[in-house]
């Protein structure tokens, strides 16, 4: 299933929602340096989906707010 997201790091609240429109957000305590949140987000998938971390790859976005991952 391929999953679009936005992310948001450095939150103090770390939760996924889904927003009016539909849009998934994930909000993830670590900070956007040295690729720290998109771990975070994958750990974050993975856990809201109960699948192991690699089964969730990011396609697209390394280095945006807007991301696509593949959860398998």
């Amino acid at each position: 299933m391929k999953l679009s997201i936005i992310a948001h790091p450095n939150t103090k609240n770390p939760r996924i929602e889904k927003d009016l429109l539909g849009a998934t957000h994930v909000y993830v305590n670590a900070p956007p340096l040295e690729g720290k949140a998109n771990r975070a987000v994958v750990e974050a998938l993975a856990k809201h989906f109960e699948v192991s971390r690699g089964k969730v790859i990011l396609l697209w976005g390394e280095k945006s707010k807007n991301k696509v991952f593949e959860i398998g």
